[in-house]
Parts: C-alpha cells; sequence; structure tokens
C-alpha cells in the first residue's frame, strides 16, 4: 500500500512552498516523525516530518521547485514486506582517486555554506541524497570523520566552553573553523550561534532582497487577512514584578550560569498558565466556529535577520517548568535564525506572545495571526513609582497587553486573563 507525502500547511497565510531539500531517498525506512525534506515557506527553511512509517518508494518533486500546498511530494510504501534496499551509487575507482577532486557535487547553498564552515571539501563527499545529491548530514558526517582522525586531534586543539560544545552538536555546527572570542580564541556559545546564523543568513545581496520582499509580503498578506476578517479588541495592564524577580534571582544563585533563567521565560508561562482561566483564548476560528485546543502550544514571535518574523511553537508550554521553558525559548531562536524549524512548530501554535521589550517599548498592540483568537503582548520592565504599604516605592513593572478576537470573548473575559497573569507573577512560587 502507498502513502503519499504532500506539501503540508505551515501556517494559514501558506499556499505555496518551495523544496530545498530531500534529506532521504528512494529505498530508505522511515518511520512516523522523522524529517525528510526542508521546505521554504518564504518565511523560513522548515524541517518537514512523514506521518506514515514505511519506505521512500518516488521522490516526485526536484529541490528548487515551488509547488502549490497539498501537491505530492513523494510515495512511501507502507505495511507488507520491506522492499529491497536501494543499489548504492557507484564508488570511484580506487586508482583514480583524482576524479572525486574534479566532480561538481550537487547540492544545495545551504550545505555549501555548511561544507565552507567546516572546511569540508565536497567534492570528496560521497552524497547519500537523490542522485547523488550531498546533504547536511552528509557534510556533518564527513566533518565528524575528519575531527575524530588522530592527526586531527593531534594538529588542532579545539578550546570551547561545554555550553558551547553542546550547542554546536544540535546546530550541526562543526567547531573547526569558528574563530573564538573567549580567552585564549576559545570558542563560546554565541560564537556557535554566530556561525550556525552566517549559515543560513549569508546569501547574495540580490536574493537577500528578493527573500525579504517575499517575506513581507506574506506578512502583509496575513496581517492585512487578520484586520479584515478578525474583529480585534485590545486590553493592557501594569504588572508589579517585585516579587517575580526577587524570586528569579533566588533561583538563579542556585544553579549553574549557563542554567541561569531571563524574565522572559517566567512571562511566558505565566502567559500559558493563564490560558486555563479562559480557555476560549486559545484555539482557532475557522471562520464560521471556534474551535477550543486542549493543548497550550505557545507561539513565540521571533525577528528574522533577513526582516520579518515567526511565530513558532512551544508545545505543551502550561506543562513545562521554567527552566524548560527557558532551554525550549534558547533552542527555538537558535533553530529559527538558522533555518532548522519543524514544521509542527510553525502549524500549531493556540495563542501567540509577543515581546519588544528589549527594544524599550512599553505596549504592544499587536495583530492577531489568523487562524488563532489572541495574542499577547509584553513591554519592556521599567522601574515605575507605586504604592508599597501606603507610601511611596518604586517596583519593576511591566505592561502586559491582550489583543483578542471578539467573536469569541468580550472584554470581561480579557480582563480576566489578564488578571490571572498578574495574580501568577505576584505569586511566583506558583510558577517556579
Amino acid at each position: 500500500m502507498k502513502s503519499e507525502f504532500r506539501m503540508p500547511s505551515l501556517g494559514a497565510d501558506m499556499d505555496h512552498g518551495t523544496l530545498v531539500e530531500w534529506l532521504v531517498h528512494p529505498g530508505q525506512q522511515v518511520r512516523r516523525g522523522d524529517v525528510v525534506a526542508v521546505v521554504d515557506t518564504a518565511k523560513a527553511n522548515v524541517e518537514v516530518e512523514c506521518f506514515t512509517s514505511g519506505v521512500v518508494d518516488q521522490l516526485l518533486v526536484e529541490p528548487g521547485v515551488r509547488v502549490p500546498v497539498g501537491a505530492v511530494l513523494a510515495t512511501i510504501t507502507t505495511g507488507g514486506p520491506e522492499p529491497e534496499p536501494a543499489p548504492a551509487a557507484p564508488q570511484p575507482a580506487p586508482t583514480a582517486p583524482a576524479t572525486a577532486a574534479v566532480r561538481s557535487p550537487v547540492t544545495s547553498p545551504l550545505v555549501r555554506r555548511l561544507a565552507d564552515a567546516a572546511h569540508v571539501d565536497l567534492g570528496t563527499v560521497h552524497g547519500t541524497g537523490p542522485g547523488g545529491r550531498v546533504t547536511h548530514a552528509d557534510v556533518r558526517a564527513a566533518s565528524s570523520t575528519t575531527e575524530r582522525t588522530p592527526a586531527a586531534v593531534a594538529a588542532v586543539r579545539i578550546r570551547s566552553s561545554p555550553l558551547a560544545r553542546k550547542l554546536a552538536q544540535e546546530l550541526g555546527v562543526p567547531l573547526t573553523g569558528i574563530a573564538g572570542s573567549g580567552p585564549g580564541g576559545a570558542v563560546r556559545a554565541a560564537d556557535v550561534t554566530a556561525t550556525a546564523a552566517a549559515l543560513t543568513a549569508a546569501p547574495a545581496p540580490a536574493e537577500t532582497a528578493d527573500r525579504t520582499m517575499a517575506i513581507r509580503a506574506q506578512i502583509a498578506t496575513s496581517m492585512a487577512r487578520a484586520k479584515r476578517e478578525i474583529p480585534h479588541y485590545y486590553l493592557a495592564q501594569t504588572i508589579d514584578l517585585e516579587a517575580a524577580l526577587r524570586r528569579l534571582r533566588e533561583h538563579n544563585r542556585t544553579v549553574p550560569v549557563a542554567e541561569r533563567v531571563l524574565p522572559a521565560a517566567l512571562l511566558l508561562k505565566a502567559a500559558a498558565m493563564a490560558v486555563s482561566t479562559v480557555p476560549d483564548l486559545n484555539g482557532f476560528h475557522t471562520g464560521t466556529a471556534f474551535h477550543r485546543s486542549a493543548a497550550v502550544h505557545l507561539g513565540v514571535a521571533i525577528s528574522l535577520r533577513e526582516g520579518g518574523l515567526v511565530a513558532p511553537a512551544i508545545h505543551d508550554a502550561d506543562k513545562l517548568t521554567v527552566p524548560e521553558l527557558m532551554a525550549a525559548l534558547k533552542d527555538l531562536v537558535a533553530r529559527t535564525r538558522a533555518g532548522r524549524l519543524r514544521a509542527a512548530e510553525l502549524a500549531d501554535p493556540t495563542i501567540t506572545v509577543s515581546s519588544l521589550g528589549e527594544q524599550g517599548v512599553d505596549t504592544i498592540h499587536g495583530v492577531i495571526y489568523p487562524p488563532q483568537v489572541a495574542l499577547v503582548g509584553f513591554g519592556a520592565i521599567r522601574d515605575r513609582p507605586c504604592a508599597v504599604d501606603g507610601l511611596l516605592g518604586v517596583h519593576p513593572t511591566v505592561t502586559a497587553s491582550l489583543a483578542a478576537d471578539h467573536r469569541v470573548t468580550d472584554g470581561i473575559s480579557g480582563a480576566r486573563y489578564l488578571l490571572a497573569v498578574e495574580r501568577l507573577l505576584n505569586q511566583p512560587d506558583k510558577l517556579l
């Protein structure tokens, strides 16, 4: 029995996608949830999973081709006896090693930049993709092999922090070739993140301009639709963060520097937990009816280096601890800017949070991302005068705002939600 793998919809505003790269080949065994392709949505490169287990039968679309949502990209044979594995690509004759040096490998620009950063000669890499195409995995494997050889180990001692090594492994960025900014040239986590971003965010100027225009066009289409179809209402509440930040400082004194939590994670946790007070803010409006979501998949607005933004999801955010949310947020930002998002992360958000506090903005009046029905905003944390036990004091505060869909909730519901966020932040032991 054959199953069709189709171009997925990775957002309400997506009607086409461009296949960037296949990560599988005909005859390869795949399981449900395996990443099989990379798709460009105009906003970001997204790793797409398959939804069936079986054996890849045919790849029907070549990399670089733009197809509509729902178009069949590949077929997967499910059930029955496992087909014979596809014959291996012919290897160069051992007596003619020069052939590998002069051949022009078929691959994508992203893979070429990864190979350049890792100092891997693509001509010597055996491609496992369709038609011998060299993939991300091939370059990483070649780089890893090179780094493990005794000669390489003897020649290069890469000084790096434990966090940098962990981050490099997660992002698939070889430590070789990274110019360290730490003491004695040691590679720090920031160096790894910057290199990972450069691999995907350094196209030619013309390509950058075209991509920026495409991103802005897609955002314009989505936001124009939202303002036409969604009757927005807006509320805001200034919240005292004295207790929350004091509790956060206490927590951070007990953990290593790399595991310290930023205030952003507390705000995300409060936004996610408060959903239980007004569950009708969490879900989708299809145009005819509202569908409440049982899970809280918190979308987080993340700016892209080439302009625009995306809002991928942190799944089940209300059930994560604050340290887990902090780790998930760091991971999501790094993978978003490195072009390594998963399809479900773009398609699943049930309510979105946007924060411009780092830019000094006090209040956000956002536009809801359809088909969601609410967007929560957080501004900058500022010291403001307030009444403390009948006296004038100064406490850190933040302004939380809510943009909500009037077809689903009204102002009283929205006010209950913001008050729930405030209560949670005033009782931080419920968060941490």
